[in-house]
């Protein structure tokens, strides 16, 4: 999707503090951090948001989850735990069309 932030980012248009690259996803820092460690994990595949997701994008969100988890243990080392966070759409908190994780770590987080 050529006007998609996270589309920009994950081709390369726009910059990101990148984390962790592979063929399907990117992860990097957010550039408004709620927590200490606050990483965002995308597809590289444009999917709006999880409520626009089809039986068709199971192993995609199952890959992604997969992602998360060894981007929060091996590249953020957050071996005392971390949150993860999908917003769905803006009555969600969801500010980017572009189906997200957030990974919130590096201190014990409230409820």
């Amino acid at each position: 999707m050529s006007d998609c932030l996270f589309c920009k980012i994950a081709a390369g248009e726009i910059p990101c503090s990148m984390v962790y690259e592979d063929e399907d996803f990117l992860a990097f820092h957010d550039i408004h951090p709620k927590a200490p460690t606050h990483v965002l994990v995308i597809p590289k595949f444009h999917l709006a948001s999880l409520a626009d997701a089809t039986e068709q994008d199971t192993a995609l969100l199952g890959l992604m989850m997969d992602r998360v988890r060894h981007i929060a243990a091996a590249e953020l080392k957050l071996d005392a735990g971390y949150r993860v966070i999908l917003n769905v759409r803006e009555g969600g908190g969801q500010e980017i069309d572009h189906i997200h994780a957030h990974i919130l770590g590096g201190k014990k987080l409230p409820f």
